[in-house]
């Protein structure tokens, strides 16, 4: 049994990342292995914890991937690891909208049967903190609210007071921490700054939760907390299995196992370094258990796809901070533009949509579509269901996909001749582009939902 923790809050801001990355990293400094997971379709924060034990962090979306996948998903992640450590997404009972408890926090741990842990502001506030505590406490009988992290606490007077007022609450103090600085994470326009931006610096502020968490909670009365967790039953998420249920058993099960290419399985070129950091581990498993060889590129430095690519997915990022090296990587652009123009499978999401486009703020991009992007001043942020309007590399025409749309870019036109999506809910439109090969959108996706669109791509790659 994997002994679990969720770190929830009353609201965003409330000091989750700090909590939750410095607990994943004391834990792991002190010979745990600790599995770090992420409510939500956040991918900022899983590289955090990524950084803080070691392990891929992984998202837990009951919206994108069904209720019945979260706990499979949990256990698939959780393999071999003695403690679990999940952060929460905006409040605790926040979900998706118009959806009740859809992807909220407190579904996800009553999902996981997984104790929670709230994470308090407690800045501006004394005695005030056990009605708030409270509240929450009782507001679901289902979620087990285990103990309080004060958090931005001032001095010791203000210490004593949350305590005494907290203390006929029936919920433990496991922690105070006071405001620090130097353990803020830089963050811009949509959100924390990812690891691989910032890797030095971002080992050191990890460092510092974990010094942070460490000095003001109490580790002890915490892992007690995630052991009395009950076992989960349900059987962990298989890619391996779920590949051979879309083809039949003709996948190449263990090729995750290879470091070369091996006789029937296409290289799949997937784009990485500081500008493409938005991805999920499972995309790349899937991809491997359908056959595939997977090798990650760089499109800032490498200036050739690897050799023998068979088909690109390029996830999201941040191409607008790095739109002057991106177009200044000509060589890889074109080569990008050559294999796309030649029918091969191409799979793009928001960034990648953004990188195959003729422009970015007026630099030169690939060229693939006829389209140019800029930064606009408007957030678009929410979960998305859509429809597939023609047949592509990852869909065939009709099938239904849930996502999540997160930028500051406009694409015109926002559509090509065939689309790629019919948005369906919260608003009817048409969105992205399917051309020969390429299917580019701005909706991202988490393929565990939808394990044949991986099988679907690597069939294509084979040709």
């Amino acid at each position: 049994m994997v002994a679990r923790l969720v770190i929830a809050a009353p609201a965003s801001g409330a000091g989750k990342t700090t909590v939750a990355t410095g607990l994943m990293a004391a834990f792991a400094a002190a010979g745990l292995a600790v599995s770090p997971h992420k409510v939500g379709p956040d991918y900022i924060d899983p590289g955090y914890h990524a950084l803080a034990t070691g392990r891929p962090g992984r998202n837990l979306d009951a919206y994108m991937c069904g209720t019945e996948l979260i706990a499979p998903l949990f256990a698939h992640g959780s393999r071999g690891c003695e403690l679990a450590v999940v952060e929460g997404v905006m409040g605790l009972y926040d979900g998706a909208a118009d959806q009740g408890e859809l992807a909220s926090t407190a579904q996800v741990a009553k999902l996981l049967r997984a104790p929670v842990v709230l994470v308090v502001d407690a800045s501006s506030q004394s005695r005030s903190v056990a009605a708030l505590v409270h509240g929450f406490a009782s507001w679901d009988p289902e979620v087990r609210i285990g103990g309080v992290i004060l958090n931005k606490v001032a001095t010791d007077r203000h210490e004593h007071l949350l305590r005494e007022a907290l203390g006929e609450s029936g919920v433990p103090v496991m922690g105070v921490l006071r405001r620090v600085a130097d353990v803020a994470t830089p963050s811009r326009h949509l959100g924390l700054v990812p690891v691989a931006e910032r890797q030095a610096e971002a080992v050191g502020a990890v460092a510092s939760m974990a010094e942070q968490v460490r000095a003001g909670c109490d580790l002890e009365a915490l892992l007690a907390l995630a052991r009395s967790a009950p076992e989960l039953t349900h059987a962990p998420w298989d890619p391996a299995a779920v590949s051979e249920q879309q083809d039949g058993g003709a996948g190449l099960p263990g090729s995750s196992a290879h470091d070369m290419p091996q006789a029937g399985q296409p290289v799949v070129a997937v784009a990485g370094g500081a500008a493409f950091t938005f991805s999920y581990a499972e995309h790349v498993e899937l991809l491997r258990a359908a056959g595939a060889q997977v090798v990650t590129f760089d499109p800032l430095r490498d200036e050739e796809l690897p050799e023998g690519t068979r088909g690109i997915v390029v996830g999201g990022g941040f191409p607008e901070v790095y739109a002057p090296e991106l177009s200044a990587n000509e060589s890889l652009r074109k080569a990008v533009a050559e294999l796309a123009r030649s029918g091969a499978p191409v799979a793009a999401e928001c960034a990648g949509l953004l990188y195959l486009a003729r422009s970015l703020d007026g630099k030169p991009m690939c060229g693939v579509l006829e389209a140019d992007a800029r930064m606009s001043g408007r957030l678009t942020l929410g979960y998305r269901e859509a429809v597939a309007v023609v047949d592509s590399p990852l869909a065939a025409a009709g099938t239904r996909m849930r996502g999540h749309e997160f930028h500051r870019t406009v694409l015109e036109p926002g559509a090509g001749p065939a689309p790629a999506w019919g948005m369906v809910r919260p608003e009817r439109r048409v969105e992205g582009f399917v051309q020969q090969g390429v299917h580019a959108s701005y909706l991202h996706t988490h393929w565990a939902s939808r394990p044949d669109a991986a099988a679907r791509f690597v069939a294509a790659c084979r040709g």
